[in-house]
């Protein structure tokens, strides 16, 4: 499974030293396309892996001959990577394709007709509603059916509509190399497994991703090495589950015991023996360049075992940012079981305890879910008080959205009124806006090391980066010494280590002013 190397390899080299967008972007076409080759716009909606979907069905159509354009009136394909883990994810793309239906209509003559696509888990979840709705998609393709693209596209030409959303149980696509720098080419995501066994009753995942499986250890170590050496500063490894990680590609690991779980937590499927885990895995990458950020998302809490080397290793390497997200979901134990998602409170809490004894100053971040199937008053109101009790620095709270295919929408009741979610969810994003601000006041006087991203949104006079715990810094643009000569004055660029002394923080936000720019591990080094 090795990534392949050549032109792709070279030319991948080339795109990153020119400083080309990354892929919430939209890149300009390829210099390597031929005159006259067919351009394709492509559009990302959802989750971070829905980017990395859409730069791996880039990889494939550019090797097929496609150009990539931003300009949307210039497209010949245009495809919508898409998600389906709410309702009103899906809705916009029904909103997207009213847009396109009437670009379609208008399109001269004289040109090919446009053709459209919808890729991802939207396409798994409704394709045949997707075909059948107003005859207006030409291509559909589910997460594992992207090597398929070129197919589909060519029978789509013919003026046939055309779709793959086979589920795999081995396709990781690890020898495809997507383009995936985002930030100006100072951070990256790499995926290292994809699906998800935990079948929790909400989750669309499941049915849309299909069953873990694992990229092979060094196919990832193989992207990672790259993107270390193009000067991306900080890695995200990237998976639906990624401390469940369990590569099977080296027949002497496959007999290895299964790791045990967190205490007090369980699954609805048994303990699965053999493999090379994520603590190896984490254990590689980091010792890839000692300047790179290594963070992962997302976990799940049971996957974290007493004695768990993961968590050690976070406390023991200096670029494994000391940050850990951990998804509760819900405050009360009833909805908890509710939900399948195998722990008590009592079980969440005690590890959030443990993490925060083995990694002192970590920073948290966490899911919650508003109106669950049968969530009473007293069971919202759990939740609120573990908000405060965890005081998290960062959260994603959502309302429930009922899925078709999952357990709850064959097992419970959508029963909780959408103004009641809404009331809920408001109260939980009014709490978890206090805590934060006050976790971060915390940070207020002290000195944190941000990496670069580039300028703020809000002023071209100021700079915003993100510290270790992943939380956004903005400080001014100005003049500054080098901690390893004072003599070398300069303003810092995106990818470079500045360390911030924070004058002010709200929930979201740490203002500070700058004192140096530094290295990772000079940073380090002088703790």
């Amino acid at each position: 499974a090795a990534l392949p190397a050549g032109p792709d390899l070279r030319h991948f080299l080339r795109a990153a030293a020119a400083g080309q967008p990354g892929p919430s972007l939209e890149p300009p076409p390829e210099p390597g396309c031929a005159p006259g080759a067919p351009k394709v716009y492509l559009e990302t909606y959802g989750c971070q892996m829905n980017v990395n979907d859409t730069e791996i069905a880039w990889a494939i159509l550019q090797k097929n001959g496609y150009a990539r354009t931003k300009e949307l009136d210039e497209a010949d394909v245009v495809l919508l990577v898409t998600c389906s883990v709410r309702e009103k994810a899906e809705q916009a793309i029904w909103n997207r394709l009213q847009h396109l239906k009437a670009l379609k209509a208008r399109r001269p003559q004289a040109r090919a007709p446009l053709r459209i696509g919808i890729l991802g888990c939207m396409a798994e979840r409704l394709k045949e509603e997707i075909l059948h709705r107003e005859k207006l998609v030409d291509v559909v393709a589910g997460p594992d059916a992207y090597r398929d693209l070129p197919r589909l596209l060519a029978v789509a030409e013919s003026g046939q509509q055309a779709a793959n959303v086979l589920l795999s149980l081995d396709e990781t696509y690890a020898d495809i190399l997507p383009v995936q720098t985002s930030a100006g080419g100072t951070t990256a995501f790499v995926s290292i497994m994809r699906g998800c066994d935990n079948m929790c009753s909400y989750c669309i995942v499941p049915f849309t991703r299909g069953r873990e499986r694992s990229r092979p250890i060094a196919s990832i170590l193989q992207e990672v090495k790259m993107l270390s050496d193009q000067g991306v500063k900080e890695v995200t490894l990237l998976g639906q589950n990624v401390n469940s990680f369990r590569d099977l590609s080296e027949v002497q690991f496959q007999s290895v015991a299964a790791p045990g779980l967190s205490r007090g937590f369980s699954t609805v499927y048994k303990a699965k023996p053999g493999g090379l885990r994520f603590a190896h895995l984490l254990d590689q990458v980091s010792r890839i360049d000692p300047e790179m950020r290594i963070r992962f998302t997302s976990p799940h809490p049971k996957d974290f075992p007493d004695e768990a080397s993961v968590l050690q290793l976070i406390q023991e390497r200096h670029n494994i940012c000391k940050q850990l997200h951990l998804p509760a979901q819900s405050g009360s134990t009833r909805v908890l079981e509710a939900m399948r998602r195998g722990y008590t409170r009592e079980a969440y809490l005690e590890l959030v305890h443990h993490v925060r004894d083995s990694i002192p100053g970590v920073s948290l971040s966490s899911d919650f879910i508003a109106g669950f199937c049968g969530e009473t008053e007293e069971d919202h109101q759990q939740t609120v008080s573990l908000l405060r009790e965890v005081r998290y620095n960062v959260g994603f709270l959502f309302a429930y959205s009922m899925r078709q295919k999952t357990r709850a929408h064959h097992r419970l009741q959508d029963d909780v009124p959408a103004d009641v979610k809404k009331r809920r969810l408001e109260q939980l994003i009014a709490t978890f806006r206090e805590e934060a601000a006050r976790a971060n006041a915390v940070l207020v006087g002290q000195a944190q090391l941000v990496l670069v991203e580039g300028p703020s949104k809000r002023s071209a006079s100021e700079l915003c980066g993100r510290n270790d715990g992943n939380i956004k810094v903005i400080f001014p643009d100005a003049e500054l010494e080098d901690a390893a000569d004072c003599r070398a004055l300069g303003r810092a660029q995106p990818g470079d280590y500045v360390m911030v002394k924070v004058t002010s923080a709200s929930s979201q936000t740490l203002q500070g002013v700058p004192l140096c720019r530094t290295t990772l591990s000079r940073a380090a080094a002088s703790r």
